[in-house]
């Protein structure tokens, strides 16, 4: 019997794979050393043109470290760079170079009223700008050793008879709100980053500021008790808000950091020496509802609030304020007008 034969498929040659391709190259991370004390820093400044910005970068410039600006139209000098922080759109290859990254951009608090919309202003800005600043860190094959994040005293709300500081929780109302969700976007930085969140009070400065319209007001004879006046006012002159911003670029200071002058002030003595300094009566008073009425949500929560806020980690880390009392800060916020 014939056998059978069963076909057999015929041999292909064996398909050849395509080699793997070669992993991609990953940038080196740039060694950073620690930053002395008397380094010369290049510091990126988001927020360079506002009252607190502008100081900033003087001091800075004056210190002989080089400064570099974010701006939001096309840059005009060598060291300026476009960003829109609202697109969160910015070349985080910036972010390879610089020393910190100083974080002051947001809408101004001093505008009236606070509409839903301008409210809405008032945190999309922060966050936004703090977002894009944060995000192009991470990608960054080096990000910056240093962030320090705007932040304000406005955390901890209206606190009347408790002393506050950095270890205080948090408060109630719409600034502190802010305040919550401005400082978590910061603390999304780079673990390598050391972040600081400055929970910065009321500016006594010339021009610009909590003290413009309470200044012009003075002025005009209108100098006023605002409140009852016992309220504690948290507040720093102009060149030591800056000057401990530039202080803390070389310390170890991680989290927030309370940016208030060291001796407490009612908002009775701020105004009254206000009208002394300018030779202005101080005889009229503004009852927390007019306030209420005449300034709506800005007035209730920036004028009224009581916060006796203290500098405990400024001073704990050998901080020396040029400006001790609210009268000295006055009397130079005066005194630079004459």
């Amino acid at each position: 019997m014939a056998q059978k034969r069963v076909p057999v498929p015929s041999a292909k040659p064996a398909q050849r794979r395509a080699p793997h391709p070669p992993p991609a190259a990953v940038p080196k991370p740039i060694v950073r050393k620690p930053i002395a004390k008397d380094s010369r820093l290049t510091v990126l400044v988001a927020g360079a043109s506002g009252v607190i910005g502008t100081e900033l970068v003087q001091q800075l410039t004056a210190a002989g470290h080089v400064v570099q600006r974010l701006v939001r139209r096309p840059p005009k000098a060598e060291h300026e760079f476009s960003w829109a922080p609202d697109a969160k759109i910015l070349d985080f290859r910036l972010l390879e170079s610089v020393d910190a990254v100083v974080n002051l951009s947001g809408a101004s608090l001093n505008r009236i009223p606070w509409t839903a919309r301008y409210k809405e202003q008032i945190l999309r800005s922060r966050i936004k700008a703090t977002q894009a600043l944060v995000e192009a860190m991470g990608m960054a094959s080096s990000p910056p050793p240093v962030f320090l994040s705007g932040s304000a005293v406005g955390f901890y709300g209206d606190r009347p008879g408790e002393t506050l500081t950095e270890a205080s929780p948090r408060g109630t109302g719409f600034l502190a709100d802010v305040c919550v969700e401005w400082e978590a976007a910061a603390l999304l930085a780079p673990s390598r980053t050391r972040t600081v969140l400055l929970r910065t009070g009321v500016v006594l400065a010339a021009a610009g500021g909590a003290m413009q319209p309470l200044t012009l007001a003075t002025r005009f004879g209108l100098g006023s008790t605002v409140g009852h006046g016992t309220q504690h006012w948290p507040w720093i002159s102009l060149h030591d808000e800056a000057a401990a911003i530039a202080h803390l670029l070389t310390s170890a200071i991680e989290g927030p950091v309370n940016l208030v002058g060291p001796t407490a002030a009612t908002s009775e003595e701020i105004t009254r020496r206000l009208a002394a300094d300018l030779h202005r009566p101080h005889v009229l008073r503004l009852p927390e509802a007019v306030v209420g009425v005449g300034m709506g949500e800005m007035g209730r929560e920036l004028l009224l609030p009581s916060q006796h806020v203290v500098p405990a980690k400024l001073e704990a880390d050998g901080f020396v304020f040029r400006h001790r009392t609210s009268d000295e800060a006055i009397d130079a916020v005066v005194g630079s007008e004459s």
